[in-house]
């Protein structure tokens, strides 16, 4: 289900330009090489899959190819193939109201590419349903210690962003010009937009946290439990199965007033410690 992919590759070089080269035309060399690839996607049924990946920390074996137009998953053995290890260094799930849920994968060269002939095949995949944004929502507690089972009333927007910190490894020992990265650290971030009021057009015997809710979270400054899940029942407030938990601290509250359309609001909350990601 994907809808997009890019592919970039890239020579790092140095001026090598001196006082005894004549005019100020610069002349670049290369002195490292490093490529990225990433990826558009409308599943996001593999979320836990996904998320379990890039904690792991662990590269994995990555190839690109022409695709033959039956299924385009079959390869078609194309002169520019190629496959090397990768990270996947940061993935963004985005759950919207109304819309089909995406999520957008980067992946960093782990190791030098090299070609790929006839013998390597791959599987083919099936298609995974759509899943629409509104069935999917952020659950908050009020501490540290209390469970998350109230979402965010009136809600709009709601994305999840984990990322690993790359640095290079390199060094005089490194064989080749290809720039070893290895990732050194992990973090998230989960922001989520509703409407300032929702009580003129949603009535609910399930409760939800509202503006002042957040404010309160804000004003205590101490991380909250959280969790992602998907959702049914009245309002669409009801958790069924958890995609992934763990705990934040609200780190930026914005309230927006525009001039003849609805107020509403944003939240950014940063990952406290570890997430869980359930099985």
């Amino acid at each position: 289900m994907a809808t997009g992919c890019t592919v970039t590759l890239t020579n790092n070089t140095d001026e090598s330009s001196t006082k005894d080269d004549v005019g100020m035309a610069s002349k670049p060399t290369t002195t490292s090489k490093s490529w990225q690839v990433s990826v558009d996607s409308l599943n996001v049924a593999d979320a836990a899959a996904i998320l379990t990946a890039i904690k792991a920390m662990e590269p994995m074996s990555l190839m690109w190819d022409e695709t033959e137009i039956s299924d385009n998953q079959s390869r078609r053995y194309a002169t520019f193939a190629r496959r090397g290890l990768a990270y996947l260094n940061d993935c963004t799930f985005q759950f919207d109201d109304r819309t089909n849920s995406t999520k957008q994968l980067q992946f960093t060269g782990a190791s030098a590419l090299e070609t790929v002939g006839s013998s390597v095949d791959v599987e083919a995949i099936a298609l995974e349903s759509y899943t629409k944004g509104q069935f999917v929502r952020l659950f908050l507690g009020s501490d540290n210690t209390a469970a998350p089972t109230t979402v965010i009333a009136a809600a709009k927007t709601l994305s999840l962003h984990v990322s690993l910190t790359m640095e290079s490894s390199s060094t005089k020992d490194t064989t080749g010009d290809f720039d070893v990265q290895e990732p050194t650290g992990l973090s998230y971030d989960i922001s989520t937009g509703a409407l300032v009021r929702s009580g003129e057009t949603i009535t609910s015997s399930v409760g939800a946290k509202s503006l002042s809710g957040l404010e309160t979270i804000y004003e205590n400054g101490t991380p909250v439990k959280w969790k992602i899940a998907n959702v049914s029942g009245d309002n669409n407030r009801t958790a069924s199965s958890t995609i992934i938990s763990g705990s934040c601290l609200l780190t930026q509250l914005a309230i927006n007033a525009p001039n003849r359309a609805n107020a509403d609001y944003t939240a950014t909350l940063n990952g406290y410690g570890d997430y869980q990601v359930s099985a």
